[in-house]
């Protein structure tokens, strides 16, 4: 390191040492809320720390550092855990500067002014489905290299860690067979695991029982998803003989097992995100703001209650809860259920009224709108040209153009001469190709969303003698 570098260090621990580490060894009991930013039309930084105080958020995640969030966190009292993105761990697994820099740059400038208590490295690198898996490598190395860059600053009380998919599991079925992928299990999983236990930090996991629930919604009764399941729906583990009220903690003791099944019993899990969707496309049942409130509402009484997240298989241990998410987020690609998981819509209000203490009971609450989509959708749906605001046109041609290079005659009714080329314009080619290449690739192709450009609908777009396809749900 140049002599300058080393000077500026030596300053940075000086002024820490008045600091102390006071402010970081912090609580966390009820609701944390993650703080997503995948909108253009949210509040600033310092409305939005006044709503997560307002609706009662014990703490807050947020997916970087930035540093207009951080600012407006200070003196809050709200524990903040930060997020390294996932495009930084090559450098800063392989560089411990590129670690210290990140760290005197992102971190130092805030320390005893916010109650920062988790710095979270990369987001679901070790998904099964993750773009991102290149990262995997410079997983570990990133989180040991960081940990040291907490040590040379004096950074105390702050914990390392990283964020997982619940397909970090090769089963999870009944839960006390809880098992890692073999892919990663002892190149990756073995040694974070072993990193966690000396820093005695927590294995954090997304955890969503509304996937799981609507995957195998024929078997899992929703009122178990929801936290109100009854005896007749509860779930016996045949090897430990434990019983399950609800599905979150299935899943959670499903992820200690595999833990355990590592020979790290003793690292604790945190729960990094949960929820359930206020809306979603037509075809994702049970989206909706009633099993959203239910959902959010149970687990904070719960968490309330219990004085902490506790499961059947860890009911001494207390397992921090960040809840998803602060703000329905327009920008996020992906299904609709994807961009409908806010407390608050972007202009502040709540989607659904809920007390994250859990201390409001249930009889207080206005009545919901009822769940009116819980069963599969049964009919036909269409993926047509959203027209409902402006359309861009340049956005339109390039979705036009991917959809007719895509497909087996995804586009032959458009060309000149097809029964669906007039009228002969973008908006209407696109409305036609959208949809034949969802529906002709809809299994593996993804959602209708098309950059925001497309929307299900279940009115028939055909008209004369074209006819837009589709199938039967």
């Amino acid at each position: 390191m140049a002599a300058a570098g080393r000077i500026l260090l030596f300053v940075i621990v000086l002024h820490l040492s008045t600091a102390q580490a006071a402010s970081s060894k912090v609580p966390f009991h009820g609701l944390g809320v993650n703080y997503g930013q995948l909108g253009d039309n949210l509040p600033s930084p310092e409305v939005s720390v006044s709503l997560l105080r307002s609706i009662g958020a014990a703490a807050v995640k947020i997916y970087d550092a930035n540093p207009a969030i951080l600012r407006a966190l200070c003196g809050s009292g709200v524990v903040v855990s930060v997020m390294v993105p996932n495009e930084l761990l090559p450098s800063i697994g392989t560089n411990q500067s590129a670690a210290d820099d990140w760290v005197a740059t992102n971190i130092v400038p805030f320390y005893g002014s916010i109650r920062l208590r988790f710095l979270l490295v990369g987001n679901e690198i070790l998904s099964d489905f993750a773009s991102n898996s290149s990262f995997s490598p410079y997983l570990v190395p990133s989180m040991i290299r960081l940990n040291r860059s907490l040590r040379l600053f004096s950074l105390r009380g702050i914990k390392i860690s990283t964020t997982h998919a619940m397909d970090v599991l090769q089963t999870s079925f009944p839960p006390s067979s809880g098992r890692f992928r073999s892919d990663i299990a002892a190149s990756i999983i073995r040694p974070m695991l072993d990193f966690l236990r000396r820093t005695s930090s927590y294995f954090f996991v997304d955890a969503y029982p509304y996937f799981f629930w609507s995957q195998n919604h024929t078997s899992i009764s929703i009122d178990y998803a929801l936290f109100q399941g009854t005896s007749n729906s509860y779930y016996r583990d045949p090897a430990s003989g434990l019983t399950y009220t609800n599905l979150l903690d299935q899943m959670l003791d499903a992820v200690a097992a595999a833990i355990a099944a590592e020979g790290f019993r003793e690292v604790r899990i945190g729960l990094s995100e949960t929820g359930w969707p206020n809306a979603g496309d037509l075809d994702e049942f049970g989206a909706n703001v009633h099993n959203a409130a239910i959902y959010n509402r149970n687990l904070a009484r719960r968490v309330a209650e219990k004085s902490g997240l506790r499961t059947p298989g860890m009911p001494e241990a207390v397992i921090p809860v960040f809840v998803f998410a602060l703000y329905n987020e327009n920008l996020k690609s992906g299904r609709g259920t994807e961009r409908h998981w806010g407390l608050l819509y972007p202009n502040g209000t709540a989607v659904y009224e809920v007390d994250l203490k859990g201390r409001r009971p249930a009889s207080s609450y206005p009545p919901l709108p009822p769940a009116t989509n819980n069963e599969p959708f049964k009919g036909k749906l269409w993926c047509v040209l959203d027209t409902s605001g402006a359309v861009n046109v340049t956005a339109v041609a390039a979705a036009l153009s991917y959809a007719c290079g895509q497909g087996n005659g995804t586009c032959a009714e458009i060309q000149p001469g097809g029964k669906c080329y007039q009228p002969n314009t973008v908006t209407a080619h696109a409305s036609y190709a959208l949809n034949s290449y969802w529906q002709q690739f809809r299994s593996i192709a993804g959602p209708c969303y098309f950059n925001g450009l497309a929307v299900q609908s279940t009115v028939d777009p055909s008209y004369g003698s074209c006819i837009f396809p589709s199938k039967e749900n």
